[in-house]
C-alpha cells in the first residue's frame, strides 16, 4: 500500500531527498511546506507534487480534511526547527522522519524521542551515511570474521572541500563539524563496532571566518575492546582527497580490512590481499560532487518505509540515533574539559 507523505523544508537537500523517495516504490509525496512559498512552488513543479503550503499547521489540517490524509512527515529543515515540527507531528499521531543532526542539544533530542514514545508515534532520523555501498560491504567483511576480532580502527573524513559554498549557514554554527559530520561518522562507527564505552576528543578552528570547529579528533573504546579513532576535517589538503568519501582501516587478530579511495575494499591476511571496488549506484539526479552520499539516501528511505509498512524494523530510529547524539555532545564536553568521559 502506498504511503502518502509531506515534506517540511525545500532547501538544498530537499531536492535530493525527494528524488530519492521517487526511487522507492510505495511512497508518494503529496504536499510541501516552506516558509518561503516560491521555493516550495519551484520544487513542486519540478517533481509533480500537487500542493504547496506556507503554514505547516494549515498543511496538516488541509491534508486531513480536504484530501486523503497523510501517513508520515519528512522534515528537511534547519536543525533548530526539528523539535517543534517533530512535536507537531507527534500531536497529530503522524510518524515522523527528520534529518540529522536530530537536535541542537542533547536534552532537546531526548525530549523529542520521549514525545514520540508518549504519543506512540514512530520516529526516525534520516541517517544515510551508514547506507553507503562500500561501508555496507566493509560491514559484511567484518561480520564474516575474515580478519578475526577487530582491535583497532580509524575512520577518516578529511578534505578541503568548500562545503560553505552550497551551505553558507554552516559558517555561523558555533558547533560545526562534530554536529554536521560527526553525527555521520560517529554513527558509522557505532554501525561497524557497537556502542562506545569511553570517549576523548580534541577540536580546532582552522578557517578564520567561521564560528565553530572545523577539525575534530575523537577516540573511543567501543564494542568488544576496539579502539576507534574518528578524524574529521574541512581544513585538510591531502593526496587522496575524494570528498565525500570516508576512509576506514580496521585491524583484526588475523588481518586488516580497509575502505580505500574510490570505493575500494581491501582485505589483507597471511594469504595475501583481496581487493574489490564497490561503487554506488548512479542516479541521474545526483550531484556529481555528492554522488556517493546521494545514492545512500535511497536505501535509507527504503529501510524506513519498510518499517512504516510493518515489513521489518528500521535501523535509524530516533531511539537508536539518540545514542549517536549522546556521543556528539560527549565529544564537545571532552574537548571543553580535556577529560576522557565514560559514555554508554
Amino acid at each position: 500500500m502506498t504511503k502518502r507523505f509531506a515534506i517540511f523544508g525545500t532547501g538544498f537537500w530537499s531536492r535530493f531527498q525527494l528524488a530519492a523517495w521517487q526511487e522507492v516504490e510505495g511512497a508518494e509525496c503529496v504536499a510541501l511546506y516552506n516558509r518561503t512559498p516560491a521555493k516550495a512552488e519551484e520544487l513542486a513543479h519540478a517533481f509533480g507534487v500537487p500542493r504547496v503550503y506556507a503554514d505547516p499547521v494549515r498543511l496538516l489540517d488541509s491534508e486531513r480534511l480536504d484530501f486523503d490524509g497523510l501517513d508520515f512527515i519528512d522534515i528537511i529543515t534547519n536543525v533548530e526547527t526539528h523539535s517543534g515540527f517533530v512535536r507537531l507531528a507527534a500531536e497529530r499521531g503522524l510518524p515522523v522522519i527528520c534529518q540529522k543532526p536530530m537536535a541542537t542539544t542533547l536534552a532537546e533530542a531526548e525530549q523529542m524521542v520521549a514525545a514520540c514514545q508518549a504519543a506512540r508515534v514512530p520516529f526516525f532520523v534520516h541517517e544515510n551515511w551508514r547506507w553507503q555501498t562500500p561501508i555496507r560491504q566493509l560491514k559484511r567483511v567484518l561480520s564474516e570474521g575474515r580478519i578475526g576480532r577487530p582491535f583497532r580502527a580509524r575512520l577518516s573524513f578529511c578534505s578541503s572541500f568548500p562545503v560553505f559554498d552550497n551551505q553558507p549557514f554552516l559558517k555561523e554554527l558555533e558547533q560545526f563539524i562534530l554536529t554536521d559530520m560527526g553525527s555521520h561518522i560517529l554513527d558509522t562507527a557505532r554501525f561497524l563496532f557497537g556502542e562506545a564505552h569511553s570517549l576523548y576528543c580534541q577540536t580546532r578552528r582552522v578557517h578564520a571566518d567561521i564560528a565553530g570547529e572545523d577539525v575534530a579528533t575523537v577516540m573511543m573504546q567501543m564494542g568488544e575492546a576496539v579502539t576507534v579513532t574518528c578524524e574529521l576535517s574541512y581544513a585538510s589538503h591531502t593526496e587522496h582527497e575524494r570528498f565525500p568519501e570516508t576512509f576506514i582501516l580496521v585491524e583484526g587478530e588475523r588481518g586488516s580490512a580497509e575502505l580505500a579511495p574510490d570505493c575500494w575494499v581491501r582485505v589483507t591476511t597471511d594469504d595475501g590481499t583481496w581487493a574489490r571496488r564497490y561503487p554506488p549506484k548512479h542516479y541521474p539526479w545526483a550531484d556529481p560532487a555528492y554522488d556517493l552520499v546521494h545514492a545512500s539516501i535511497v536505501p535509507c528511505n527504503a529501510d524506513i518505509l519498510a518499517n512504516l509498512q510493518d515489513v521489518k524494523p528500521a535501523e535509524t530510529t530516533g531511539e537508536d540515533n539518540l545514542r549517536t547524539v549522546r556521543l556528539v555532545f560527549a565529544a564537545y564536553e571532552s574537548a571543553r574539559t580535556g577529560e576522557t568521559l565514560r559514555v554508554g
